[in-house]
């Protein structure tokens, strides 16, 4: 049973592999002069995607967040391991779930190269790997103060989508259609990631939310930030919801918006935006990086904005 619905699912032809599924490794050989980036993540319905979900939603997902996370290095995407734990053989879901999984591994040039199959509670355990030039990873240790600090793309959707699907943020259900997408469909910032390397001084994901992760990067580099929120890029539908202190902290404190946040010096402004343009992503400058330590996030009035969370726990109930 096990074996038929790997082959039936998930055996494709892998070209940029040396042996691919079907024996106990894969066995892969990196282009010469590269570094391999590995990531892995793992999503647990009930905790990453609810059981009424898309399962090709969920496909596409869960490829997605790590991707996600090989963006943020500059690496280029080569290969991944797929593992899942499945309460029963359920031929139809696991038909849809390939689906929207292949489809994201196409887009980026992905080849399945081996994983795994259990009964158990559904769990889906991703392994990436890419390639990036020696020297040249976007890391998290190397903002300096003065650095100017951006994101890709727009932040706080996802979650506000999470938010009105909880019942914890009123919206029109006209406004929460433009949303929900960032929440099912999360698009990773790979050609962005590979176009600020040598211009970028550190970057990450976001995952667990702008301040949470931004954090990480402060705490690597021994530096504080100042951000102004009303340099936060949003939706439009959900800036007219930004009264509300539910969708102030969904803005700050999300997640799940899997651009990129990363820092770059003052005087490379232009090439930040040079390759923002090359890879086709609206970047926004939202503040600068600080020699003291700390984070402060400046209202439009000029005075620090309180904060009461800063990210998503994956340990809170």
């Amino acid at each position: 049973m096990e074996f038929d619905l790997i082959a039936r699912h998930f055996t494709r032809a892998t070209p940029g592999a040396v042996l691919g599924v079907g024996d106990d490794c894969a066995l892969l050989a990196p282009s010469p002069g590269m570094q391999l980036a590995v990531t892995s993540d793992m999503l647990l319905e009930g905790r990453h995607f609810a059981p009424q979900d898309s399962p090709a939603g969920i496909g596409h997902k869960a490829l997605a967040v790590n991707l996600s996370d090989l963006a943020a290095m500059g690496a280029t995407p080569r290969w991944a391991t797929l593992s899942i734990a499945l309460p029963a053989a359920d031929d139809a879901w696991l038909a849809a779930f390939a689906r929207g999984f292949f489809r994201m591994a196409e887009l980026h040039g992905i080849e399945l190269v081996g994983g795994d199959t259990t009964r158990g509670p559904l769990t889906i355990a991703i392994t990436a790997i890419g390639e990036i030039p020696p020297g040249q990873a976007l890391r998290r240790n190397g903002a300096q103060a003065g650095d100017d600090v951006w994101v890709s793309g727009v932040i706080g959707s996802a979650a506000a989508a999470l938010a009105y699907r909880q019942g914890r943020l009123f919206m029109e259900q006209i406004d929460a259609a433009k949303v929900l997408p960032a929440l099912y469909l999360p698009a990773p910032q790979i050609a962005l990631g590979i176009a600020l390397r040598g211009i970028a001084t550190s970057a990450i994901d976001i995952s667990d939310g702008l301040l949470a992760d931004l954090g990480h990067i402060l705490e690597r580099s021994s530096a504080g930030a100042r951000l102004e929120f009303a340099a936060l890029p949003v939706l439009p539908v959900l800036q007219a919801y930004l009264h509300e202190p539910v969708a102030r902290e969904c803005v700050l404190a999300g997640g799940d918006d899997y651009e990129l946040c990363f820092t770059a010096p003052a005087a490379r402004r232009d090439a930040v935006r040079a390759a923002a343009e090359t890879a086709g992503v609206a970047v926004t400058r939202i503040g600068h990086i600080t020699s003291g330590p700390g984070l402060t996030v400046v209202a439009p009035d000029g005075q620090p904005l309180p904060v009461d969370k800063t990210g998503y726990d994956h340990f809170d109930e």
